[in-house]
């Protein structure tokens, strides 16, 4: 199944009007007869999967009417938890390198997550706000899954059974506030702003042989200012899959439907098993900005790619084996915010 949250108004302006989204990504039916938002669908599955996969049905028979990403929220536009890991070590240690920091033998074996703020996720066709450029505002292009109720102490195989949806996400960061935040001893804050999510959430059945292993298994698109930056595969080189990362998360707390966990930035090694190449010159890209100066530092010394400005544009896509989106694209800009 697919689900998309559009815009509403009255009780729907803050968590959307719940729609089912035919597979191509070309229709829709409202789900208001059944449930009203996807927070709620997830509170109550069980009690409600039948029924929404039979609307699934006849959307993908014809009816209904179109869908437009422009209209959609993230879908969920609120949730109650937002976790990131950092599943590809191979982003971390290169991000290390640059830096000549020594990555810890336990990064091999024990996830990073930090818990963002899920309170105001961006629409997926909407702008970036941005105040001030020399914060360092760069995109992260991940996929995350989204889940129903965890029991505390799940272990990997109890936690794959309760991923329900899976989401891709642009986990927006201001790179050149990190440094003194992380030197507080205390984490992220100011430095993660509000990420955005695809206009379409989908059940792990419609990626078919592609999921598997707790992973997704297709290139993960990014196309910076329209030119190709990313093509990096999301299952290779992850090195904790999402039910390990969904088990992380629950070793001492319980999680509440809705929950959403992320991989991190997708990264590849290159094919020598070093530092991956641009697109332009036969590698499959990067995921953020960040990598690509964390590979020119390495080779070069110094950065030479900027982080985004004002009018910059990011989209981030995955399609199916047809050439078909699977979660639609997000699409979004950096526009001027000022502030307060």
């Amino acid at each position: 199944m697919k689900f998309a949250s559009l815009r509403g108004a009255g009780r729907h302006r803050r968590d959307g009007r719940l729609v089912v989204v035919s597979a191509d990504l070309t229709r829709m039916l409202g789900a208001e007869s059944i449930v009203p938002t996807l927070q709620a669908a997830l509170d109550d599955w069980s009690g409600v999967e039948t029924s929404l996969r039979e609307l699934y049905e006849r959307v993908n028979a014809g009816e209904g009417s179109p869908f437009d990403p422009a209209e959609c929220l993230s879908p969920l536009p609120r949730a109650y938890q937002w976790a990131d890991g950092s599943a590809y070590v191979n982003h971390v240690e290169l991000v290390r390198k640059a830096r000549n920091a020594e990555l810890p033998p336990s990064f091999w074996t024990d996830p990073l997550m930090y818990q963002g703020g899920s309170d105001t996720f961006l629409s997926p066709c909407g702008s970036i706000p941005l105040a001030d450029e020399s914060w360092g505002l760069d995109f992260e292009a991940e996929v995350a899954v989204i889940t129903d109720d965890v029991p505390l102490g799940a272990n990997r195989e109890t936690a794959a059974q309760y991923i329900r949806l899976l989401v891709l996400v642009n986990d927006v960061s201001l790179r050149n506030l990190i440094p003194n935040e992380l030197a507080k001893g205390f984490g992220f804050f100011q430095s993660k702003p509000s990420s955005a999510f695809s206009p379409v959430a989908v059940t792990p059945d419609e990626l078919g042989e592609h999921w598997r292993d707790g992973r997704v298994y297709r290139a993960l698109e990014v196309d910076y200012n329209g030119q190709p930056f990313g093509r990096a595969n999301a299952g290779v080189d992850m090195t904790f899959d999402f039910p390990t990362l969904v088990s992380h998360a629950a070793r001492t707390r319980a999680l509440g439907a809705g929950t959403l966990i992320g991989s991190g930035t997708v990264s590849n090694r290159g094919a020598d098993g070093g530092p991956g190449r641009p697109i332009s010159e036969g590698g499959v890209g990067y995921s953020c900005i960040a990598e690509q100066r964390t590979v020119e530092t390495l080779l070069t010394g110094a950065p030479r790619s900027p982080f985004m400005r004002v009018g910059d544009r990011v989209q981030i896509d995955m399609h199916d084996a047809v050439g078909r989106s699977i979660f639609g694209s997000i699409d979004q800009q950096v526009a001027p915010h000022p502030l307060g």
